[in-house]
């Protein structure tokens, strides 16, 4: 197997939720390596500032995408084929998290997180996966779930909720396809923490009994102990170019929840949740 630039150097990569954090870090490597991209994000100062900073260095292609909009994620993948060829890389990165007691939630709330997070990887497979299929040669789909896919805490639900459904919807569609023998490898990246913006972004519903503080020793834990979207970046492009299906950012970390995780369902005992250092 070659490097990464001889794997992905002149080929095309589509990026959801492009104008921040992972998103924004892995159209960067992206360009690094000699790709096109193809950007999308719902916010449309963000997904610009981050195509400026590819200026002169990539060919890109900004779309402007809601993903909870099957028609828009169609759009995106059809102008991707257009006007930069077969798509080598899809990453289904877009994702929104909100912080409280799953009671305070709303019900919009509630549907946003499940259309965001999960129908927008969803959306992105129904439209790119006939077309790898067609184009016949490999492909990489790259979904991004999270250690909240693998393990639960309080005060974050309906994220919870919806990363162990991507978690298991990749799960499937690597089945799937590995039945169709189809020339498409599928990851799952499944980020512990990394310094992004996602709890400065989340909704956040205040006042709840021991919510704040949560939300607090989490919005420090990714500060101080996170590692930066790029170091991200760069251990899940690795990944990627080794066909891996489990990409973790903190395998150790994986490893305790997960052990935690298998030793309650075994021995049939109340969650008891990985707690922020």
């Amino acid at each position: 197997m070659g490097t990464e630039e001889d794997l992905f150097s002149g080929k095309t990569a589509v990026i959801t939720g492009a104008g921040s954090g992972i998103g924004a870090a892995l159209a960067r490597h992206a360009a690094g390596l000699g790709m096109r991209l193809v950007l999308a994000d719902v916010a449309e100062e963000r997904l610009e500032q981050v195509a400026r900073e590819m200026t002169g260095t990539a060919e890109v292609l900004e779309v402007l995408t809601d993903v909870t909009n099957a028609a828009a994620v169609e759009r995106l993948a059809a102008r991707a084929y257009d006007e930069l060829g077969p798509v080598r890389l899809l990453f289904n990165n877009a994702g929104i998290e909100s912080t409280g007691p799953l009671w305070e939630l709303t019900p919009e709330r509630w549907d946003l997180m499940m259309r965001v997070n999960i129908y927008g990887v969803f959306h992105g497979i129904r439209a790119f996966v006939p077309r790898m299929l067609a184009d016949g040669r490999p492909a990489s789909i790259v979904n991004t779930s999270s250690i909240g896919g693998l393990s639960v805490g309080p005060f974050q639900g309906a994220y919870i909720a919806s990363k162990f459904a991507v978690q298991a919807l990749t799960e499937c569609l690597f089945m799937e396809l590995q039945a169709q023998e189809a020339a498409i490898a599928v990851s799952v990246v499944t980020p512990g923490p990394v310094a992004t913006q996602i709890f400065e972004d989340a909704v956040a519903l205040e006042g709840a009994p021991g919510a704040d503080a949560y939300r607090s020793t989490m919005r420090a834990m990714l500060r101080d102990q996170g590692l930066t979207p790029d170091q991200a970046a760069a251990i899940i492009f690795e990944g990627v170019a080794e066909e891996r299906f489990w990409i973790f950012t903190h395998p150790e970390m994986v490893q305790e929840v997960v052990t935690r995780r298998a030793d309650m369902i075994l021995n049939a005992t109340p969650p008891t949740p990985r707690r922020p250092n």
